[in-house]
């Protein structure tokens, strides 16, 4: 690895843990689960409902036909994340939800998380670096994918938690954002993912820049302008 790098921020899905968990296992969990997790938690999650307010009346103002929402009832919110999870929007309240519903899923036995088996030793390599994760997935749900792992607690090797709080994936001020939390310039930064708009976003921010090769990952537009990875052990 380039002795310039300070920091591996990595993505999740397509990176750490096949994009399956994610899509097979961890949306239909949540969606199975979101009702009756809003009836039991109602007064718990009113910042998130808030939050789905405002973005379901941009969602009518721009024409996109989202379900009715009434915010006094669970099943008419559930509803309406249903939809957005059939849009794969990457909506914080939405995201922030999912955690809490997946956090019940981890601690009662019924979820255990997917990584691909270099990461625990990648982990373990990189003791010259800090390891970082940026992921649309809120930092609650990040934090309970690396502890509960077929491998063990993992979040031990992990020291900063960024989610879109902190911006768009896409857009390369969220990048800049990033390095200043960490208080490390952006080229001293390697971004590894899976997306290819997600490595333009970094780059343009300063950062250095690998793509995420592994099974079951999309094709990507424009990929041969990355240097790719198809393990960790590659880095």
């Amino acid at each position: 690895m380039n002795s310039s790098i300070k920091i591996i921020l990595l993505d999740i899905e397509g990176t750490t843990s096949p994009i399956d968990f994610v899509y097979q296992v961890l949306f239909p969990y949540a969606r199975n689960h979101a009702q009756d997790f809003l009836a039991r938690h109602w007064n718990e999650v009113q910042s998130e409902i808030t939050q789905l307010k405002s973005e379901h009346a941009e969602d009518e103002r721009q024409g996109l036909n989202p379900p009715a929402l009434d915010s006094s009832q669970p099943e008419s919110v559930a509803a309406y994340i249903y939809w957005l999870i059939d849009q794969d929007r990457k909506s914080t309240p939405l995201k922030s939800l999912q955690g809490k519903i997946w956090e019940e899923g981890y601690q009662n036995g019924a979820l255990k998380s997917q990584l691909f088996s270099d990461v625990p030793t990648a982990f373990k390599n990189w003791q010259q670096q800090r390891i970082c994760i940026f992921s649309s997935g809120s930092v609650l749900a990040q934090k309970l994918l690396f502890t509960y792992t077929e491998f063990g607690d993992l979040s031990k090797f992990i020291s900063g938690w960024f989610d879109t709080n902190i911006g768009n994936k896409r857009e390369a001020a969220s990048y800049l954002r990033i390095a200043n939390a960490l208080q490390t310039q952006a080229d001293e930064i390697l971004f590894v993912s899976d997306v290819v708009a997600e490595l333009e976003a970094a780059r343009v921010a300063g950062m250095q820049t690998r793509l995420s090769i592994r099974p079951g990952n999309s094709l990507q537009p424009n990929a041969q302008n990355f240097q790719s990875i198809n393990t960790f052990d590659e880095l």
